[in-house]
């Protein structure tokens, strides 16, 4: 073999050597990517089956229960046209009230219920630490308005 086809053969098992993993990681990318739905959406079937997902809202009024001796919760999660149970074995988040937005990461069980193994409160992005609201106001800086001063459970 010359010297030349010794090189392109270098050359070409480089260039497949790259794309072959390249073509991996964008396979093993796309299985890891979690899609984020609406209760609309998921009862509708976007979701893809099987797969997890993450399931956003905000959660109903009055929806939370638990179950006494374990930390299993359920709760309806809502968006502005339909609303879908969630259940959830562990410690909510601190932020984690009625109301409040919510970010669920799981799958749908086949009943229709989304079981999650992840939950994250969203807050409002007016929030201010209560002792920072203190300081403008004896400072006698007007607050935002609609700003929230609560401090967080």
């Amino acid at each position: 073999m010359t010297p030349r086809r010794q090189r392109m053969l270098v050359v070409g098992l480089v260039v497949a050597g790259v794309a072959a993993a390249v073509g991996l990681s964008l396979r093993a990318f796309q299985e890891n990517l979690l899609y984020f739905y609406t209760p609309t959406q998921a009862l509708a079937g976007e979701p893809p089956a099987g797969k997890r997902f993450r399931l956003g809202g905000l959660v109903e009024k009055g929806s939370v229960r638990r179950e006494s001796g374990s930390l299993e919760v359920r709760f309806q999660v809502r968006d502005n046209q339909q609303e879908m149970t969630v259940a959830y074995s562990g410690v909510l988040p601190d932020l984690f009230r009625d109301g409040q937005g919510v970010i669920a990461m799981g799958y749908l069980e086949p009943g229709g219920v989304f079981r999650a193994d992840e939950v994250l409160a969203k807050h409002d992005e007016n929030y201010m630490p209560p002792e920072v609201a203190e300081s403008l106001a004896a400072q006698g800086h007007p607050g935002k308005p609609g700003a929230t001063v609560t401090a967080p459970n």
